[in-house]
């Protein structure tokens, strides 16, 4: 299976290890998003922040398919590159936009939300300013590479009385979703364990993974490109937040990757519950994005859990594997927005919000201090509390 991460990435490593959604899939999910959009003019228009390889693979795609949101303006640093995106996506040339004239999009009513697709180190200069600009905004994982960074674009979504939402899309993915749910009835009885692994080979030859493999570009290396991914799982799995972390990790010297960030890292969260969670990432391991809660009762093992599409979940039960599920075919990125879409418009709760980034900053943040020191425990009981449960208000249907 092909393998992708916030582009068609692959197992020569791109953003992450995601299967990218197939030609046949979307072609389907765009026939029968057709059947029950709303006309263009009723849908909330996104501008689309960085022309790499996630927004032409699968953001722009899936604004086609998206029921409530569309492709409204293209930014990018690259003129010709903007044009030819905008002409084959039917926008007129006023709506294409440099680096350097971003803050016109003030001007455009036909721009509501802004969707931050850049290197990290990007992410809290262009959210703050599209704030100043009066837009909402939807901006890539992680939030940003430092907590101060998260926290000023947190205030700026206040100041300004606009959105903020942090794409993670598995909130609003049926598997995912599933999980939760079969997890908050507690069929299985109480989860005792969690473990996460979310990694991939990377390669330097590749622009897209050259900044991921930038200390101050990236903000963490696969710990922020991959790692986030675990971490952000454990506790929506769980539903409650590690109150303590201990994390190891072995990084080659001789390795020119891992000038400026670590490769290995693995660590293990502590949770009120008495649950605890095991997770690992690298960008020096075969292409992985799975998860597994063990309960009481039974396992239910995500593998893989966090693609763009087949993703496939087996349950054991009474020492019995079930045959593998997988979920409906569907535009996970296409969700994802049409969730933004109705936030902006009042019709659904914010469920990822700039606090929840925040969080998983913060958690980073003291995965690399215990690392730092050889595995001591980081207390992390900061009080957050997740506002809104996704298995509670997101419909899988």
């Amino acid at each position: 299976m092909p393998i992708s991460r916030r582009s068609l990435l692959g197992a020569a490593g791109a953003s992450a290890a995601l299967a990218p959604v197939t030609a046949q899939a979307q072609a389907k999910a765009q026939t029968k998003a057709k059947a029950a959009a709303p006309a263009s003019s009723d849908k909330v228009g996104f501008a689309v922040v960085g022309l790499g390889k996630l927004s032409l693979g699968q953001i722009i795609p899936g604004l086609k398919v998206a029921r409530n949101a569309r492709l409204a303006a293209v930014v990018s640093g690259h003129p010709d590159k903007a044009r030819r995106v905008a002409a084959e996506n039917g926008l007129p040339a006023d709506a294409v936009y440099g680096y350097d004239d971003y803050d016109r999009i003030a001007k455009d009513p036909r721009i509501q939300v802004v969707y931050i697709v850049l290197p990290n180190s990007m992410h809290a200069d262009h959210t703050i300013r599209a704030f100043k600009a009066g837009k909402h905004v939807l901006c890539e994982k992680p939030m940003a590479t430092t907590i101060a960074d998260a926290e000023a674009m947190i205030a700026a979504a206040k100041a300004s009385d606009r959105q903020l939402m942090i794409a993670y899309r598995c909130h609003y993915e049926p598997q995912n979703l599933g999980v939760m749910r079969r997890l908050r009835a507690g069929t299985l009885g109480k989860p005792r364990l969690v473990n996460t692994t979310m990694g991939r080979q990377a390669d330097p030859a590749d622009p897209s993974d050259a900044w991921r493999l930038d200390g101050p570009m990236s903000g963490g290396g696969a710990l922020a490109d991959m790692g986030v991914y675990g971490v952000n799982a454990a506790r929506y799995l769980l539903n409650e937040e590690p109150v303590a972390v201990r994390a190891w990790g072995h990084t080659d010297p001789a390795d020119p990757r891992f000038r400026t960030t670590p490769d290995l890292i693995d660590w293990q969260f502590r949770f009120p519950s008495g649950a605890l969670a095991n997770g690992s990432t690298s960008f020096n391991y075969a292409p992985t994005m799975a998860f597994e809660v063990i309960c009481e009762k039974g396992r239910l093992i995500a593998d893989p859990g966090a693609f763009y599409g087949g993703n496939r979940l087996t349950v054991v039960q009474g020492g019995q594997a079930q045959p593998p599920t997988s979920p409906p075919e569907n535009d996970q990125f296409a969700r994802e927005m049409d969730w933004m879409a109705d936030v902006v418009r009042g019709k659904a709760p914010m469920v990822s919000t700039g606090e929840e980034g925040l969080q998983d900053m913060r958690l980073m943040k003291a995965i690399l201090d215990s690392l730092a020191q050889d595995g001591a425990t980081v207390k992390t009981d900061w009080g957050y509390r997740r506002a809104v449960d996704p298995a509670v208000v997101v419909d899988v249907a």
